[in-house]
């Protein structure tokens, strides 16, 4: 006879992840998906992030508040539907003042783990993330900015709202998941958004007419509860720090550059679409209205202004260490 040892082998640590929507959409693959292969891969069985798609946990809008509350763990998540939880992340809504989307995810990035963010303070952040450039896309046909006026558009964010205003437009805040509704009701004539994001969310079937003016870009996060975080064992948590921040933010914008120009392609072989590349007076027009924009955010209060200007600072360091991105 053989007598076995036992061998106790503990069972994984088990951490829920929400996402809004399917894992074929465009930010699932390049930011959700990378992170999680990249934990799981490396924890060895210390940990298991799990995640649950189509918003099965919870609303899109309410992610942030269950993820606070300790009803899941992880969630990605837009800060710009919940202003009140996340009050500095206007500033990188503003629009005309990054480059690319890189160099704002990594600016915003280094500006959540250095604690001058207010919100995230409640949160271990696994990403902050920025994604875009933001272009207006509507059903009915447009040839230049004063086509616009007037135009009800489906706006991401308060300070997205502020930028269509500024320009003549009326905004309306509208989740993603729920835009290819709205314009199909009519409740709005188009929406900003890049094209891989029309693509996959539907919007690409209920409008044609794509005016190429980048409106500014929208910041996105991956949240995690920071009791839940704080209990786990070090080793998980170094694997979850291992893989979050400026790992994950790399990864993601050059990812989505790269879906998003595939996309943007796409539409310009398509001839049943319209692409119209704003004219240097539309421009024009254009960079003005986002000064004023810039200009009325920061003369709110003088929190305001000094966000806009450790944002700059921290933007002047990074060209510094990458000339290519300067000016």
């Amino acid at each position: 006879m053989v007598v076995w040892p036992a061998v106790s082998v503990a069972e994984p640590i088990k951490l829920k992840l929400s996402y809004f929507t399917s894992d074929r959409e465009v930010t699932y693959r390049t930011a959700v998906k990378p992170f999680v292969d990249a934990v799981n891969g490396a924890a060895n069985g210390s940990v298991q992030i799990d995640t649950y798609l189509s918003g099965v946990l919870g609303s899109y809008p309410k992610q942030a508040e269950l993820v606070l509350n300790g009803t899941i763990d992880l969630a990605f998540v837009n800060p710009g539907l919940t202003p009140e939880l996340f009050p500095d992340e206007s500033v990188f809504q503003l629009p005309g003042l990054f480059r690319d989307a890189k160099e704002a995810s990594l600016a915003y990035t280094r500006l959540v783990a250095s604690g001058k963010m207010r919100g995230h303070e409640k949160y271990f952040t696994v990403a902050a993330l920025v994604s875009g450039p933001q272009y207006i896309n509507t059903r009915s046909p447009v040839t230049s900015l004063g086509d616009l006026k007037a135009r009800k558009l489906r706006a991401t964010n308060d300070i997205e709202a502020m930028t269509l205003t500024e320009l003549g437009m009326v905004p309306k805040i509208i989740p993603i998941n729920q835009t290819a509704d709205a314009i199909s009701s009519g409740e709005v004539d188009g929406a900003t958004g890049p094209p891989v994001v029309l693509v996959e969310f539907g919007l690409a079937r209920v409008t044609r007419y794509h005016y190429l003016i980048p409106l500014g870009l929208v910041p996105l996060l991956i949240i995690m509860n920071k009791e839940t975080f704080d209990k786990l064992p070090p080793a998980a948590r170094d694997v979850i720090r291992q893989y979050s921040g400026e790992w994950l933010a790399e990864r993601f914008t050059q990812d989505f550059a790269t879906s998003n120009q595939l996309a943007l392609e796409q539409f310009r072989s398509d001839p049943k679409r319209v692409l119209i590349v704003p004219s240097p007076a539309d421009l024009n027009t254009a960079e003005n209205g986002f000064q004023a924009v810039v200009d009325k955010w920061a003369a709110v209060d003088p929190h305001n202004r000094d966000m806009l200007e450790i944002l700059r600072n921290e933007l002047a360091k990074l060209r510094v260490h990458d000339p290519t991105r300067g000016d």
